[in-house]
């Protein structure tokens, strides 16, 4: 045995609780602590806890041997197994707690299955993710057949109840063991788990219930949709064979991008290219929005990396109405690569202008002695790192 609890209390109940409260208390505690379901350290050891306690408080012998002698009374000697006859009896109420009460029991209906789920891929433009869109798509699927509505059987008739397993859709076998009855259950191979066969079988469909067939969906798509986002459309998948429930249809996104805006979740980003001029000068410059063009305002001196925002420019939010990101706008100075001869010359009067170089008196740099010691060479050294020569390297 894995504990030395007392069986009451790791169930939570009171000694007098009725068998349906015991049943209540395991179901719920074996949802909390499966090792399937729960992460907690130890929570293989607290299941096996709990189920052993159901074990012995779901069985009327066991439980008043336990009420009279403790743990003695049911793990001692000539206690017998602790499973004994009826020892799975714990294991049918825990498969009801996790798919419903009667999904473990013999009294089971065999229920068609449901039908397969089915994805479409949808081709969006960079605009329509951002006002939202309504799509029309049209795809081959699997539909209920029209003319035995889905039963597979032929008109005038009706499916009837399998003869071998009463309509349960499954076969037990029960066998005696050293551990008392074991149950092997498997699917009924004469209707193959549904519990009912159908004998005339529907000439459209041969039986299945369903035929293939072009259908036409209207999708509507939210704004502020991107890549690989999912559309569900329940019931919009294949139906099922013999009646089931259809499948679900799942639309997959694909976006074409802006060749200008770059887009991260809600906000979108724009590298604005402004020339040295602009930049020293200021200027009002156009820049694309998800709504068309908009003049935006270069302040004088801007330097490169500058970001400018344009709120509520960006993309809307999938789940706040009425909410939309933001637009980046970020500056890069643009630098010439070829200067015609004026412009030269008025860069490298800024240049003086601004202290960067020292005025030469106007003479050119290339004239004078080459032995390094004439004004022009004295000048030249003065000049080694001023923007003339940053200017030459640029266009060299």
């Amino acid at each position: 045995m894995v504990s030395e609890r007392d069986y009451y209390d790791i169930l939570g109940v009171q000694r007098g609780a009725s068998d349906e409260e015991l049943k209540r208390a395991f179901r719920r505690l074996a949802q909390q602590w499966h090792p399937d379901v729960s992460t907690e350290p130890g929570a293989d050891l607290r299941f096996k806890e709990i189920n052993e306690a159901y074990q012995i408080l779901s069985d009327p012998q066991r439980r008043q041997a336990y009420d009279m002698f403790g743990r003695a009374g049911v793990n001692g000697p000539g206690s017998g197994d602790p499973f004994g006859a009826g020892g799975f009896q714990g294991f049918g109420d825990l498969f009801d707690a996790f798919f419903g009460a009667g999904a473990g029991t013999g009294t089971r209906r065999g229920r068609p299955p449901a039908g397969s789920d089915l994805r479409y891929d949808l081709r969006l433009t960079f605009a329509e993710t951002i006002s939202g869109a309504d799509k029309e798509i049209e795809f081959t699927a699997m539909a209920r057949c029209e003319t035995c509505a889905g039963s597979g059987a032929e008109q005038g008739t009706s499916p009837v109840t399998c003869p071998q397993c009463s309509g349960t859709g499954e076969v037990r076998q029960v066998r005696n063991t050293m551990l008392g009855q074991m149950v092997n259950v498997t699917t009924c191979g004469r209707c193959r788990g549904l519990g009912r066969i159908v004998e005339s079988p529907c000439k459209t469909c041969r039986g299945d219930g369903r035929v293939e067939r072009k259908r036409t969906l209207r999708v509507g798509v939210p704004a502020g949709i991107d890549e690989g986002h999912q559309i569900r459309l329940s019931g919009e998948g294949e139906a099922g064979p013999r009646g089931g429930p259809p499948g679900n249809l799942y639309v997959v996104t694909h976006v074409e991008p802006h060749p200008q805006l770059k887009r991260q979740e809600t906000e979108l980003f724009y590298e604005l290219d402004v020339s040295i001029t602009q930049a020293s000068l200021g200027a009002r410059v156009p820049v694309p929005t998800p709504d068309g063009e908009e003049w935006v305002e270069v302040r004088p001196g801007t330097q490169p990396g500058t970001e400018i925002r344009l709120r509520g420019k960006g993309v809307p939010h999938l789940r706040r109405s009425g909410s939309r990101g933001d637009l980046h706008v970020l500056v890069d100075v643009r630098v010439p690569s070829r200067l015609s001869s004026r412009q030269r010359e008025l860069l490298e009067e800024l240049a003086v202008e601004s202290g960067e170089i020292a005025d030469d008196g106007g003479g050119d740099d290339r004239e004078g002695p080459t032995n390094g010691t004439g004004p022009a060479a004295r000048s030249g050294r003065r000049r080694k790192t001023g923007i003339r020569d940053r200017l030459k390297d640029a266009i060299s």
